[in-house]
């Protein structure tokens, strides 16, 4: 039987493998996805969940996100959040782009 502490060597161990594929798959996927100063976010509103992660991770503060009333036969509600791009403070870094758990969020030529 093992004991407790061999138990969480292991679960972090575990932990620091999962956290390093990650990472490489994150910066794969950063590699590929265009961007820099000749580039902008651009949000496909229809995808948008407003879930304020893009918002979160900006450290130009080039998101902001507003209210939209939301049009279902299914469900009443008031209003729907949905993230704006701010073009001038958007440097390119794509790090909204990587946050979005919709893929909401491309990069487009400015």
């Amino acid at each position: 039987m093992s004991t407790r502490d061999e138990v969480a060597s292991r679960r972090g161990d575990v932990q620091k493998r999962i956290r390093m594929a990650l990472n490489a798959a994150k910066a794969e996927e950063r590699a590929t996805i265009k961007g820099g100063e000749t580039t902008v976010a651009f949000v496909t509103e229809a995808q948008c969940i407003g879930c304020d992660q893009c918002t979160i991770v900006c450290d130009d503060d080039a998101i902001e996100l507003y209210d939209k009333a939301m049009t279902s036969p299914l469900i009443q509600v008031d209003i729907n959040r949905k993230a704006k791009i701010l073009r001038d403070p958007c440097t390119g870094c794509r790090l909204c782009v990587l946050a979005c758990p919709t893929d909401a969020i491309s990069m487009i030529d400015r």
